[in-house]
């Protein structure tokens, strides 16, 4: 029996020594060939392999294969492989090739890179095993190694489509990446909804308050799956109750759910309808899925009928149905011929709920000769589906195919990150009238297990908050904040009782600020046009120097008993240095101060020598002369703790005096810290050109 819904491989012609079964399905949605094809002797080394004394469990490992039974087939090649011994490398590489061939089914991606390696390194010749190499790489996220893989592989098959689109792919992944939200959504992983096992396909119910998905969790009723290791698929369903809360997911009590696989519902827009698929076992014809449709009758779905896409006996497959929003059509995927190859997306006209009058392939702008799945249409020109065959970040990625009005063709966009990444993407649901939902993926999950997303769409908002505050960093209510933007705009803000000031800006608008508080300088700042981004928040703070206030000036640094400035005073300099060009009418005492020890003298001549070092460092920067004095206060002038420094330690209080009596009753660690607060450099706005305030 079959596992439906997730794609396990492409069906894609091999020339290879070993012929696997025929697969066209999603994660256990495949047709098998029920026999073993015949062994092909194309190299010495792996003919006798193939008929050593390993054949019969070799055999065994293929016989697992042939049936899709990938979970029970890789434990045996993983046995296999240990026992080959050393010295024998075309053994090695003909098992390591099928090993990443299970690995790759069963969408382990990580593990089937290393079995591949290894089959390389062992030179296993298949051609196609390089591409498959380049996929796993690409799925990985490993886009530039994928990128050389798929070079490698183009080097044998030449011009080859879907090599050339990995490379496609992983190239915009790399540059998507470099951007740190390169798309308008939040994304969770909704930890209520998922188990341990795989959980997939959410959708929503017309009006939001159910989400149903496809689970093959413990609580499914049927047996576990030879081909995943799990149990087969049923449909579950989680509830809002009356606070709005999502409950916790429960099986679908319905005849819906069998003992083999049901899964990917949909529903039409009445709500009447649920389409699903379904995975049929009948021993005379191979394994497949059709489409049912199940109705709600007092409250309760009914058994599914099968909705009939073809007339007559067929041995296609049809699965994953997406009903129009108008109800008239049905879209659904299928393997059958007609379309651009792999699984294509295609369009019913419905006579009724359950009987189709015509179909349609939805063209090459949609489907390509990859796989294209799980279609959901939000409107008659707005599906959504997911592909591995358009460019994308690896595995299965979400797209949107847009219909403009009048327009004949569909443009097709790939969703991007965070809604994609370089594991499968697939099988969205949105809320109605809304542009949040729910999303299925197995990022994040070397298992290759599946998991339920939510997402979110974010405005592309840019939030614009700041503060003033003094030199103390003391906030200052009643601020004046001005701001002027390049689109011609004019704003004024007065801080909060908590200093602050809020407002949203514009994308592509480039801003000037003017703070101003009476008894302190007016200061500007600049904010650069900024590109639509989600949710942004940028702050813009604003430090305001008073009048005749000294200020200290963090971070100055002498060397040991000089003048002479360290080269880590250089950023509180250029502060300074800044802050005089931007007002040039300004004149600034710069004063310096120094410990307790030593000479008053010999002080007064050190402190001054300093704070003439800082004077001739800002006339280097351009600064006139006159506009600066300095002078040498030596240890005359010890510091007054402010309310910062207290906050910094906590043997000292706001007003302490940090006098030579002060510091010597402390012990000797703290002695050293005060010392180090006395140790400071300050300058002062002291007038400005005009002669106000000049001293």
């Amino acid at each position: 029996m079959t596992c439906f819904g997730r794609s396990i491989s492409r069906d894609v012609k091999r020339d290879i020594l070993f012929h696997t079964s025929r697969v066209i399905g999603y994660r256990g949605w495949h047709r098998f060939h029920t026999k073993l094809v015949a062994i092909s002797c194309c190299i010495s080394a792996s003919f006798l392999f193939l008929y050593s004394c390993q054949t019969v469990r070799l055999s065994d490992a293929r016989e697992h294969f042939a049936r899709g039974e990938y979970d029970a087939a890789v434990e045996v090649y993983r046995k296999l492989y240990r026992a080959i011994p050393p010295g024998q490398p075309a053994k090695r590489g003909v098992v390591g090739y099928e090993m990443g061939e299970n690995y790759r089914h069963l969408n382990q991606s990580s593990h089937a890179v290393t079995a591949y390696r290894n089959a390389i390194r062992h030179g296993y010749p298949d051609t196609l095993m390089f591409y498959q190499f380049a996929r796993m790489l690409h799925r990985e996220g490993e886009y530039e190694q994928s990128i050389k893989a798929y070079r490698d592989y183009l080097k044998l098959r030449p011009g080859d489509a879907h090599a050339l689109s990995g490379i496609a792919g992983a190239g915009q992944a790399m540059e998507w990446s470099k951007n740190k939200n390169p798309s308008f959504y939040r994304v969770e992983q909704v930890e209520l909804f998922n188990s341990n096992r795989s959980d997939f396909s959410p959708m929503l119910n017309r009006r939001g308050d159910r989400l149903y998905f496809t689970s093959s969790r413990e609580d499914a009723r049927g047996e576990r799956s030879l081909v995943t290791g799990m149990k087969y698929n049923d449909i579950f369903f989680a509830p809002i109750n009356v606070h709005g809360e999502w409950q916790y997911p429960r099986q679908l009590e319905s005849p819906v759910n069998t003992d083999f696989d049901e899964g990917t519902p949909a529903f039409s827009p009445d709500g009447e309808w649920m389409y699903y698929t379904h995975a049929y076992a009948d021993p005379n014809r191979p394994t497949g899925t059709v489409i049912h449709a199940s109705r709600r009758v007092n409250g309760e779905w009914s058994g599914g009928r099968e909705v009939e896409i073809l007339p007559g006996d067929v041995h296609w497959s049809f699965a994953h149905p997406a009903p129009s929003p108008c109800g008239n059509y049905l879209f659904f995927v299928s393997d059958m011929p007609g379309g651009e190859g792999g699984k294509d997306i295609w369009r019913a006209t419905l006579n009724s709920s359950t009987e189709v009058h015509s179909i349609v392939n939805m063209g090459p702008e949609i489907n390509t000769p990859g796989d294209e799945m799980f279609p959901y249409a939000k409107s008659d020109s707005l599906l959504y589906f997911s592909s591995d065959g358009h460019p994308g970040m690896g595995g299965l990625d979400l797209f949107v195919a847009v219909k403009p009005i009048g327009a004949e063709q569909w443009q097709v966009q790939n969703m991007r990150s965070p809604l994609n990444s370089s594991a499968d993407d697939f099988g969205i649901t949105f809320y109605p009238q809304s542009e949040k939902g729910f999303f299925s993926s197995n990022r994040d999950d070397a298992r290759g297990y599946d998991h339920i997303y939510s997402f979110e769409q974010v405005d592309d908002t840019i939030r614009v908050e700041g503060i003033v505050v003094d030199h103390q960093d003391e906030l200052i209510p009643g601020a004046s904040v001005s701001v002027v933007g390049s689109d011609g705009s004019q704003r004024q803000f007065v801080t909060d009782g908590d200093g602050e000031y809020r407002f949203k800006a514009e994308a592509g608008v480039e801003y000037m600020f003017l703070a101003s508080v009476e008894g302190f300088l007016n200061r500007r700042e600049r904010l650069q046009a900024m590109p639509p981004d989600k949710d942004t928040l940028v702050y813009v703070d604003f430090e305001m120097i008073p009048f005749d206030k000294p200020v200290v000036m963090e971070n100055i640094f002498y060397d040991f008993d000089s003048a002479v400035l360290r080269p880590e005073s250089k950023e509180g300099l250029e502060e300074l240095a800044s802050l005089m060009m931007e007002h040039p009418e300004i004149y600034v005492e710069l004063s310096a101060h120094t410990d307790r020890m030593g000479p008053d003298d010999y002080n007064r001549e050190l402190s001054l020598r300093r704070a003439r070092s800082v004077a001739d460092y800002l006339v280097a920067r351009g600064i006139d002369k006159d506009r600066l004095s300095a002078i040498g206060h030596g240890k005359s002038q010890p510091e007054s703790v402010s309310k910062k420094t207290a906050g910094r330690y906590d043997f000292l209080k706001e007003g302490d005096i940090l006098s030579e009596e002060f510091i010597e009753q402390l012990p000797s660690g703290q002695q050293e810290v005060a010392d180090q607060i006395n140790r400071r450099t300050s300058f002062k706005v002291i007038g400005n050109n005009s002669g106000t305030h000049r001293r």
